[in-house]
């Protein structure tokens, strides 16, 4: 993957994140504050808990930190996917998210 490729496709991934926090706010009581900079997004819940995204370029790896621990993900042609066989992003964004809100909270691109 060339660096433009890996910019391609993590700004989609941003703009997913920030897209379905929108629709999540709209839906559901969640209250997500989401704030952009430059390539990180930060996620904060109403009980102040965070989730931050951010993109790692030189290493063509997307970064995402919950309270449970840090994940690093990879474009493998098709899909956002754990370096160390954990999962795909969105499956994985969903499930700490949740847990760190207290509600169930679908993610998706």
């Amino acid at each position: 993957m060339t660096d433009l490729e890996f910019m391609d496709q993590a700004e989609r991934l941003l703009a997913g994140v920030e897209t379905s926090c929108d629709r999540l706010n709209d839906d559901t009581d969640a209250d997500i504050d989401n704030q952009r900079v430059g390539g990180m997004v930060t996620l904060t819940f109403a009980n102040r808990s965070q989730i931050v995204i951010n993109l790692q370029k030189p290493l063509h790896e997307v970064w995402l930190a919950a309270r449970c621990g840090g994940f690093h993900y990879r474009f493998d042609g098709q899909a956002w996917q754990d370096t160390k066989g954990q999962g795909e992003f969105w499956t994985s964004l969903s499930r700490y998210a949740s847990e760190q809100s207290g509600l169930s909270l679908n993610f998706s691109a």
